[in-house]
């Protein structure tokens, strides 16, 4: 009974000694990552499907042969950019508040910031589809013109013009703010030491890796339909129609 007794205080006693304790504040990083990884998830989801919707409504307007035709686009059109541009806005600003969350607990916790080394390349993708989604709701006008609706098209294209020097000044804004980005990012890798890293932080996985296949195709589907856009193929309408659903498809696949 005694060599029982004791067999089991070792077996609890090696179970207590190699039970590694998580790093102060592990969890809460653990939660903060999480929140940051949905956050981003939900701003990419947005760009996708507004770019993706926009494309396809403008690609049906451009093959209307009548201007009953082509009004119901063109509303539909004017719709989809007006919801788009403040949705792409508050998700990308939830987002950015939650990433500056991570990065300023890791900071507290480790004296450095893991998070975010890929943060210039990934701003510089969602201007790109800022861009292209501006870019797209300039030619709004051009359908109400070929509907006939020539007054509501002016003035139209004369808030376009306000809110291209707009978003000029603003692209203009945004290019400084990157290059102190990058400057600022540049200075603390050459000073840093490394990070203790983060024992409970569930890494990229299996899931990560489904994630990225379906950002792919995603991405694939709306540049085709940019492609189709821009006249430099000429796909079937009803393939048109595949390359916004699987652009959704994927989208919202990802955003688990």
């Amino acid at each position: 009974m005694r060599g029982v007794m004791t067999h089991s205080a070792v077996i609890m006693t090696f179970m207590l000694l190699t039970e590694m304790a998580s790093p102060p504040g592990a969890k809460e990083m653990a939660r903060l990552r999480e929140r940051a990884r949905a956050g981003r998830r939900g701003a990419f989801v947005a760009l996708v499907a507004s770019i993706s919707l926009l494309t396809t409504v403008q690609l049906i307007a451009d093959r209307a042969t009548t201007r009953e035709q082509v009004l119901p686009q063109a509303l539909l059109s004017l719709g989809v950019f007006a919801v788009a541009v403040p949705a792409l806005a508050l998700t990308q600003v939830v987002w950015g508040v939650r990433a500056r969350m991570v990065r300023r607990r890791e900071q507290e916790l480790y004296a450095f910031v893991r998070s975010g080394r890929a943060r210039p390349l990934t701003r510089l993708a969602v201007a790109a589809g800022w861009t292209v989604t501006l870019l797209l709701g300039w030619t709004v006008p051009r359908f109400f013109r070929e509907a006939a609706w020539y007054t509501f098209a002016d003035a139209l294209a004369w808030t376009v013009e306000v809110l291209s020097v707009v978003s000029v000044a603003a692209g203009v804004l945004f290019l400084l703010w990157l290059a102190r980005d990058v400057a600022m990012a540049v200075a603390r890798a050459l000073r840093s030491g490394g990070s203790p890293g983060d024992p409970w932080d569930p890494g990229l996985g299996t899931r990560a890796r489904k994630g990225a296949v379906l950002w792919t195709g995603a991405v694939v589907a709306v540049v085709a339909l940019l492609g189709a856009r821009a006249h430099l193929w000429e796909p079937a309408t009803g393939i048109v129609y595949l390359l916004l659903a699987a652009a959704l498809v994927c989208g919202v696949v990802t955003d688990e």
